[in-house]
């Protein structure tokens, strides 16, 4: 069953490169996207029910991904906040916890691992 994503993405080539893989591959449709902290946080506050995972870069065009998935910490139980970074360091994958993200990965490294989280998540809904 397709899933809604909300992507978090400042760069436009890895924003179409991640609507694309998963849209193809993990069997979720893309509702929005956002390129910055406040315009991400705004989207989710007026659509609460219109997404079931958000994938969430921390360094974006204005504001941080961290804001984000603060701002989502109380969420329906069904909908779920990834981190998506190339600074995945413990101590960021850790911040990412404890800010409410129910998952972290590594852009450079842990694609596969996302692809398993959503494959995942798209059997459960």
């Amino acid at each position: 069953m397709t899933f809604k994503t909300y992507l978090v993405e400042d760069n436009p080539v890895i924003r179409e490169n991640l609507v694309g893989f998963l849209e193809d591959i993990a069997d979720a449709t893309v509702v929005a996207h956002a390129a910055g902290e406040r315009e991400a946080v705004d989207w989710l506050a007026h659509h609460r029910d219109g997404w079931d995972m958000a994938i969430v870069d921390l360094f974006l065009e204005q504001g941080n991904g961290l804001g984000v998935v603060d701002a989502v910490r109380r969420r329906s139980a069904h909908q779920k906040v990834v981190v998506l970074s190339n600074y995945a360091t413990p101590d960021m994958r850790a911040r990412s916890k404890a800010l409410g993200a129910d998952a972290f990965f590594d852009k450079s490294a842990e694609i596969e691992l996302l692809l398993d989280y959503c494959e995942r998540l798209s059997r459960r809904n």
